[in-house]
């Protein structure tokens, strides 16, 4: 479904602003000194729920981090309120999920980068030039 211009609007706020919280709070958020990333927020049509995407940089326990940062969950909703407060009627619900496209990115790679292919029985590059 395509989100409307202000859910964009409202999505992008939203980053900006959760990504300086967690930029500035991070590690007594999470107890320790990983880079946690906001790469995605999509709100839901009534601007009620946002379901932010997270990574967590420098750190192979992020399941461990994601249940840290639920488990915050109303110290960084409230702290969203107290810098978006003006601008919103009602703080939105934060759903906060793991963002492994870059666990999964890697995983493609190394499988691509694992595969022996040979190359094709009379294959030159003047083949491509006739």
């Amino acid at each position: 479904m395509k989100e409307s211009k202000r859910q964009k609007q409202f999505s992008s706020l939203i980053q900006k602003d959760l990504s300086e919280i967690f930029q500035r709070n991070g590690a007594s958020l999470v107890g320790s000194h990983t880079f946690i990333t906001v790469t995605r927020v999509d709100m839901s049509a009534d601007l009620s729920v946002a379901r932010i995407y997270l990574s967590f940089m420098l750190s192979d326990k992020q399941q461990e981090l994601m249940d840290m940062v639920n488990m915050k969950k109303g110290e960084v909703r409230r702290q969203l309120g107290n810098r978006i407060g003006k601008q919103v009627r009602v703080v939105p619900e934060l759903i906060f999920l793991l963002d492994d496209s870059a666990d999964h990115a890697a995983r493609i790679d190394k499988i691509l980068s694992d595969l022996n292919i040979p190359p094709e029985e009379g294959d030159s590059s003047n083949d491509a030039h006739e």
